[in-house]
């Protein structure tokens, strides 16, 4: 009997639809889609409707646990249980606790989505001042950084110079959303990401990424490009220690500056946008079966150290409101040793409205070659031989 897998998501996703459902076919596991919106998916296998961010729920749809005898192994509750959403880690890891499979500490997933708990957790190793947005004292360290508690994909996050454009602020947002809002220390310094995998035995550092922002107040990701992790990697593999972080995937975006590098936000999951697949294309593994297989129960395998590489992903980004009219599909191709593939985020048709975050992603153009300037070149005749049109 093939292993059984449950997979919890919300919305449908590249990540998922394009590389964890087709990783697990691929293992030959009996997959469950577990999820809240099943209308978005078209899976083709078993869909379980239930809300996900309930961890009863998950668990009450997962079929029978220790209480009731199962035996994953006999076929008697799942193999593994596993999300790859940022809103759904907690749960997924409290699921997964109740049928004793692997998987993360459902405290730790906590505090990384949580941004209050995570600067609190992390005081005592790397203290950055961080309040509730609508009780910062007076003396804060501005500028500040205004964001909801839990928010992903820079929405709502704006760089605030004063006590008066932070109530502004605070204010504009809050007629949009009702969530809790925090506002943090500004951390200047140069922005990366550390991807990492384990498996409750072994962190990995899979490689690091360094990203180019928008303008201030807002904090768009315009690009990010493959290079070495910085000397300070070894400061963010203790703060995520500290925060009980290290089994699966996780995406952690921090900046360095003066020789200290600063925590601004992990995400317990696979990087998104689109670089999952960069990722995986550059480690030359097979790296959505490796995260499921830890989640499995299996340790890390060893894989190669690839060549050196340059690779950059660099999203095409909506400058208008209106309806995209022209985009090109999902493509790959050469343009001598570089190799570009671009998956678009909109559809001809979509209306787009801009909001200065990541959501204003038409789509994202990656490409691998052997050095910078062969690499963005090509990006550059990529982008000028096809047309984005919004109307």
């Amino acid at each position: 009997m093939a292993a059984s897998l449950h997979l919890v998501a919300g919305k449908a996703t590249d990540s998922v639809t394009h590389g964890f459902l087709p990783a697990a076919a691929r293992l030959g596991l009996d997959v469950t889609l577990l999820t809240d919106r099943p209308a978005g998916h078209g899976f083709d296998g078993p869909v379980v409707e239930c809300d996900v961010s309930d961890y009863r729920e998950i668990i009450a749809a997962a079929g029978a646990g220790p209480a009731a005898g199962g035996d994953p192994a006999a076929g008697g509750g799942p193999a593994a249980i596993f999300s790859n959403s940022d809103f759904l880690q907690a749960p997924a890891a409290l699921a997964a606790a109740y049928f004793g499979l692997p998987g993360k500490d459902w405290r730790a997933a906590t505090r990384a989505k949580n941004k209050g708990l995570m600067r609190r957790h992390l005081a005592p190793v790397d203290p950055v001042f961080s309040a509730d947005a609508r009780r910062v004292p007076a003396d804060a360290p501005y500028p500040l950084v205004v964001k909801p508690r839990e928010g992903v994909a820079s929405e709502d996050v704006f760089l605030v110079q004063d006590a008066v454009e932070l109530t502004a602020r605070v204010e504009e947002i809050a007629a949009r959303r009702d969530d809790p809002l925090v506002a943090e220390q500004y951390l200047p310094g140069r922005l990366h990401t550390l991807e990492t995998l384990g498996d409750g035995q072994e962190v990995r550092v899979l490689g690091s990424f360094r990203t180019t922002l928008s303008p201030p107040p807002f904090f768009v990701e315009e690009r990010l490009e493959w290079v070495e992790p910085p000397p300070e990697t070894p400061q963010v593999l203790r703060q995520l220690e500290a925060l009980g972080i290290g089994f699966g995937a996780c995406h952690t975006e921090f900046v360095v500056h003066e020789g200290r590098a600063h925590i601004i936000e992990v995400n317990y999951r696979l990087i998104g946008d689109h670089c999952d697949f960069l990722l995986a294309d550059l480690l030359g593994v097979p790296l959505f079966e490796q995260i499921l297989k830890v989640h499995l129960g299996e340790p890390l395998a060893d894989w190669p150290v690839p060549g050196r590489r340059h690779a950059v992903a660099e999203p095409v980004i909506a400058d208008r409101s209106g309806k995209l009219t022209a985009a090109p599909g999902p493509l790959q191709m050469e343009d001598g040793p570089v190799r570009l593939a671009y998956r678009p985020q909109r559809e001809v048709g979509d209306s787009v409205t801009v909001t200065r975050t990541n959501r204003d992603y038409l789509g994202t153009v990656r490409a691998i070659g052997p050095a910078a300037d062969q690499v963005n070149a090509a990006l550059a005749r990529f982008r000028a031989a096809h047309d984005w049109t919004i109307a």
